[in-house]
């Protein structure tokens, strides 16, 4: 009498299995270092035009990609991302390295030149952010005595007047190590000393400079992203950009980046993901949105407020290199600038 219902429970028991099992192979989890507010919009329009859920875990402004890093380091052998969105592409470049990341020929990204792109095809480099002064002109009013380069952060005119991040996670830690790639030791060196020398604030993100410069008393320019930028520009602060080093370097840039995990759960929906991310229209998307990122596709259109590559100067740096001296120097930026 009893093995009817045992039988039964245990054929219930086995389709809820077969269920979850089902629902858990389609959706695809994101790990994404990109500002939450500006990518839950385009997951979500990914998953309406698609039905694939998909699960994000995101990361904080003060830990920005660090944290999702070591995550995917530590679950190299049991991976549970499937796609890796990150916010700037050295740390991408070392999950490369690392094995962690699986080759693609990315077609969502053929508009895309080769130089944003990894050559073995572990990631995708799209949506791209200039490294500008951010300068409030009521702080400083007279545009000739406005900084115009990143060396003006060191330079005793500004002393106490300027500010960046810490170099410890995200865009500005990248751009350190870029510094150091195209500058050498010793003039990278010369910058990081003169920051303390020149009593440059320290802040905890490009977005706190943004804020700091904004502010009516406090830092009157500083380092910061155009992303950061834009969202004091909509606010109506009295704001403007400064493209550094167009008579020197360049400007730097650096490229959001989209990889694929190595043995993730769901491959086949994390391509669909990937390609989506890394398309024209996303870029698109990206560019009109409060980010005002820009894109990497040839004869994109962008709006206005985003100034397209071809309008300024961009430093030109390897990628690879900066990775690998990444790993070098940050001990001695840990040092320098850990709280």
């Amino acid at each position: 009498m009893r093995r009817g219902p045992l039988v039964l429970l245990g054929t219930v028991t086995l389709f809820l299995g077969t269920a979850c099992s089902h629902k858990a192979e389609s959706d695809v989890v994101l790990y994404c270092a990109t500002d939450q507010h500006t990518a839950e919009k385009i997951v979500r329009l990914f998953e309406k035009e698609t039905g694939i859920p998909v699960k994000a875990r995101y990361d904080t402004e003060a830990n920005k990609t660090v944290g999702l890093v070591t995550a995917l380091m530590e679950e190299a052998k049991n991976p549970r991302a499937d796609v890796f969105w990150n916010n700037e592409i050295i740390h991408t470049i070392r999950l490369g390295k690392a094995g962690i990341l699986k080759p693609y020929d990315w077609p969502g990204a053929k508009g895309i030149e080769a130089r944003w792109k990894d050559p073995k095809g572990r990631f995708a480099g799209f949506a791209a952010r200039a490294r500008v002064l951010i300068v409030n002109t009521e702080k400083l009013p007279d545009p000739k005595a406005r900084p115009k380069s990143i060396w003006d952060l060191i330079d005793p005119r500004f002393k106490g007047k300027g500010v960046m991040a810490r170099p410890l996670t995200g865009t500005t830690l990248t751009h350190v190590a870029a510094l150091f790639q195209t500058l050498g030791e010793k003039e990278a060196r010369r910058f990081l000393d003169g920051l303390k020398k020149n009593e440059v604030a320290l802040a905890k993100s490009n977005g706190a400079v943004m804020r700091m410069v904004s502010a009516k008393e406090g830092p009157a320019f500083g380092l910061t992203d155009t992303d950061d930028f834009n969202v004091a520009l909509r606010k109506g602060f009295p704001v403007i950009a400064v493209y550094p080093d167009q008579e020197g370097m360049g400007t730097f840039v650096i490229p959001n980046t989209v990889a694929l995990i190595k043995g993730s759960p769901n491959p086949k929906n994390g391509k669909k993901l990937a390609d989506f991310l890394c398309s024209a229209r996303v870029e698109a998307l990206l560019a009109r949105s409060g980010s005002a990122q820009i894109p990497l596709h040839k004869g994109a259109e962008v709006p206005k407020e985003v100034r397209p590559l071809s309008s300024f100067k961009a430093a030109t740096w390897d990628f690879a290199k900066a990775a690998e001296i990444m790993d070098k120097i940050l001990p001695e930026l840990r040092e320098r600038f850990g709280i």
